[in-house]
């Protein structure tokens, strides 16, 4: 143990509502692109995250609530009852191994293609405003195509597709789920002022955007129970889509947060700058301040390392950290973030893609 980490509790249990995890490191979630166009999972992805379990908490990769909200090839599904056999296979190998696993359940929204979507129709949105960027079909990398605006009247099947697979989530074994509301997806999407530019119910005012995730949260609840279900949010992260924040990204997921307590989650999990690039945010925002509106168990990520971790765990910032690339190349990330030993660090080749190369192959510390 380093003396960084000899003082400090990130290696002991602790409860986040029904989940009790045997340490503070989280397993954050990672898309791999490995998985069939039938988004059914295998034996080798059993095996990729039971070698994982030794994370207090993981959170499985992004897992499509439906067909309408797929935007990248090989991701897995959530829907089917293929798919609900084929995670039953990895909650049970991670369950053997002693582990915890949530699912993330996904919509990209306007994030996609035609050729992704059921019948090649349009990506939906809150609003019919075009990302930037491509994503990965069959076909290779692709600009993502226009979106249409959802009606109204279509919200409630939005919110019946995330309920559908907080059932099937259930149904496959998992400890509980994770609302996506981030990373500028479709809930994030209706959240910002700069992709949601309804005139209905759903949009305009803060409270307006603020209810598509508030009901989706609701429903996946009622399914889960409020202690089984975490919420991930990211305040200050463009992507995907280049996406430009909200005008009033401390009002507006202040109110959000404020209203979340109401449902007593498991936890908020929080992306603390640009996903996966930075730490940094603009001025005016405070994502600590938002951070300490939550009154339930919070969940720190982005580009930690050891020391950032347990310094701000020393300093009541956060109550576990979610490390996500360290994860792909160290399996057995939480024995060697305790020795202090050596991380071995994944090529960006390995991220996507391969098989099992790069995947269910990289060594353990022997002894």
């Amino acid at each position: 143990m380093t003396l960084s980490s000899a003082f400090s509790d990130l290696f002991s249990p602790m409860e986040m509502g029904a989940l009790r995890l045997a340490n503070r490191i989280v397993m954050a979630p990672l898309t791999r692109s490995r998985m069939g166009t039938d988004g059914v999972p295998n034996e080798m992805h059993a095996c990729y995250y039971a070698q994982r379990a030794s994370a207090g908490l993981i959170i499985s990769e992004a897992t499509n609530i439906s067909a309408q909200g797929r935007g990248y090839a090989l991701t897995p599904g959530i829907w089917t009852e293929e798919q609900v056999a084929g995670w039953k296979k990895v909650t049970d190998a991670v369950h053997a191994a002693g582990g915890l696993i949530v699912c993330q359940l996904w919509h990209v929204g306007r994030f996609s293609h035609v050729d992704l979507q059921p019948d090649g129709a349009a990506p939906v949105a809150p609003s019919a405003i075009r990302a930037e960027g491509q994503t990965y079909t069959e076909k290779g990398l692709l600009d993502v195509s226009m979106p249409r605006a959802l009606e109204t009247s279509e919200i409630s099947g939005i919110i019946q597709q995330y309920r559908h697979a907080a059932e099937c989530a259930q149904r496959a074994g998992f400890d509980g789920v994770e609302v996506h509301s981030a990373n500028s997806y479709l809930l994030d999407q209706f959240l910002r002022d700069s992709t949601n530019q309804r005139g209905d119910e759903y949009g305009g005012n803060i409270e307006n955007r603020s209810r598509l995730t508030l009901e989706v949260t609701a429903a996946v609840v009622e399914v889960w129970g409020h202690d089984r279900v975490g919420i991930r949010l990211s305040p200050a992260t463009p992507d995907a889509g280049n996406t430009p924040l909200d005008s009033q990204v401390m009002q507006t997921y202040g109110h959000l947060i404020e209203q979340l307590n109401r449902f007593h989650l498991a936890y908020m999990h929080f992306v603390e700058g640009a996903t996966a690039t930075s730490r940094s945010v603009p001025a005016g925002v405070d994502l600590d301040a938002l951070r300490a509106r939550f009154k339930g168990p919070y969940i720190g990520n982005n580009n930690y390392d050891l020391n950032l971790a347990v310094n701000r765990r020393a300093e009541g910032k956060v109550d576990a950290v979610a490390f996500g690339r360290p994860f792909i190349a160290n399996p057995d990330l939480v024995r060697r973030l305790k020795e202090g030993a050596d991380l071995a660090v994944a090529p960006r080749e390995t991220y996507y893609g391969n098989g099992a190369k790069g995947y269910t192959d990289w060594p353990v510390l022997a002894g």
